[in-house]
Parts: structure tokens; sequence; C-alpha cells
């Protein structure tokens, strides 16, 4: 089903990101971790696409296996790296071929080893021609991703901003967010892009702390901040793993609930592959239910511009 419309269809909509492994030790974690979030009920998982697009083959393998064996509403990277449009075109035919529904359209990461982005010859350069290819020829419900703290490329937020528009313009039926930490920053972003006439859903992407080593690694590849009363709580448990990830299971649960009772049409799970901590944090969401004022009885907080 597409996920344009299972947003907003009864409630918020839950979902996970997965990535493909690298080693066999690897694979079966995430299909143990497949597992136990499938219990969860998500709207849809998604598989990202390797550097490069290095892993093309693997992200199909395991979006068709999870579509078929799981019975999961299963989304796909794309990414327009290191590929021509008649190469691009192939794997769209066989997306199509395996019955997806969904496609992430993504520009990508330059492949390891390349530091600056480098347009394929015979290919194309920006998302939004990603885009344009397969609203014109492929039935595909198309996903983009955004940044609440702007793309570390973008040469100003009002950049940013723009291409996003243009993206939205080419046929994006929805929005994914880059990972942040603090709500205000979500809020601050879609009430930018909803003046600016980006209509669609913007789907918040909420990544819970489980190792600050990793935690550090990763912001500093995607330029999200960390709040500094967040970075203080971390530092006291520093050398504590398990505390870090209690920790860090409390601060998206709470994170969560505020986008959700203000609106946010859903949430999308960085799950790094991992179960254990965003099962914990849907689990108590569903029985929270802080989307649901009348259900919980605390009443939802005055609401920021609309995020849906």
């Amino acid at each position: 089903m597409r996920i344009d419309q299972l947003l907003g269809d009864d409630g918020p909509t839950f979902s996970f990101e997965f990535f493909p492994p690298k080693t066999p030790e690897g694979e079966a974690n995430l299909y143990a971790a497949l597992e136990e979030l499938e219990k969860l009920d998500p709207a849809y998982v998604s598989v990202t696409y390797g550097a490069g697009g290095s892993t093309r083959g693997k992200t199909l393998e395991i979006v068709s296996r999870i579509k078929e064996e799981h019975g999961l509403e299963a989304m796909a990277h794309f990414t327009c790296v290191g590929a021509t449009v008649d190469e691009l075109r192939a794997t769209l035919d066989e997306m199509a071929a395996a019955g997806l529904d969904n496609v992430l359209a993504l520009r990508g990461d330059p492949p390891a080893g390349q530091d600056e982005w480098r347009k394929t010859e015979g290919g194309l350069e920006y998302s939004r021609e990603l885009v344009q290819l397969i609203r014109r020829d492929y039935p595909f419900a198309i996903g983009a991703a955004c940044f609440p703290e702007t793309h570390i490329h973008a040469a100003s937020p009002e950049d940013d901003l723009r291409y996003l528009k243009e993206k939205v313009d080419a046929g994006v039926d929805f929005l994914i967010t880059q990972l942040f930490f603090d709500n205000a920053l979500y809020y601050d972003f879609v009430e930018r892009a909803r003046a600016i006439g980006v209509d669609v859903p913007i789907i918040p992407g909420i990544l819970p702390i489980t190792s600050y080593k990793q935690l550090a690694r990763i912001t500093s590849m995607c330029g999200a901040t960390l709040p500094a009363h967040v970075i203080d709580e971390l530092e006291a448990r520093k050398d504590d793993q398990e505390a870090i990830a209690e920790f860090g299971v409390a601060y998206a649960t709470m994170q969560c609930a505020d986008l959700l009772a203000h609106g946010a049409p859903g949430v999308h799970f960085y799950t790094l592959n991992r179960s254990p901590a965003t099962r914990a944090i849907l689990s108590a969401l569903k029985l929270w239910r802080p989307w649901d004022a009348e259900h919980t009885g605390l009443g939802a907080p005055a609401r920021p511009p609309a995020v849906a």
C-alpha cells in the first residue's frame, strides 16, 4: 500500500528504518530485530541504500523479503549516485516487478573515498531530477528527506528550503526528517516549510540514544546537534552503557510523546538494526496515546503551527 495513503488513515503512523548488514552475523541481527519489531504492527519499514549505491542489490533483496515473508509494507531508499539514467530505470523496473509501492528518492552520499559529490556521466545531479523521473514514469508513492537543522552541504537554511520546495513540486508525496534531538527545531522547520508552500506530511525521524560513542559519530556525520541539558545527562553517565541506554529510551519516549501531542503525522525510528530501545519506546507510546488527549486524560499542550 502507498505510504501517502497510510498517513493519517487512523491516527499517527509508526515506521522503522533498517540498513543492509555487511556480515552473516549482522544479517541475523537484522532479521531478529525485525521479528521483534514486527509485533508492534508498523505501518511500513524502510531499508537504506549504501554510500555510492553500494548496497543496491542487498537493499532490494531485503525489501522484497520483508514484504513477502513478513507481510509488511517495505520501502527501498534509492539514490542517483554512480548510475546512469538507464541504470536507474532498470532498478526502478526491478522495484516495480517486485510489487513495491513506495520509494525514498535521495541524491545520496559520494562513494567511499570520495569527499565531494560528482555527477555520473549520463546520470542525474539532483534529487529533484530523480523525483521527476519516478513521478513521470512509475506509479510509486515518493518520499524524500528533509533537514530541520539544514543539510550539511547547503549554503544557507533558505537555500535548503528552496531546494526542498523544488523536490516537493516535482512530485514528492511525503517527507522524513533527518534525526534531531530538540523538538523546537522540528516545529520551527515545519513552520518555515509551510510558509513557502511545502504542504506534504513531514514525518519526524527519531534516533533513540543507546551509545554515547556511536551517537557522537552519527551526529558528526549528519550535523545534528544535542541540547546542552542532554549532553550534561550523557556526560554524567558516560562510563555506564546501560544507564545511557535507559536515559536514551526515556528521552526519546518524551520527545515522541511531545511530537505526537502536537500533531506530528507519525514517527520514523532509526533502529540501527536493533529492537530493544525502539520496542520499549513504541510500546510505551501505544499505551500512553499522547496524540489522544481524551484517552490520556492529560490534555494536549498548545499546538504549534500545523505539523501534519
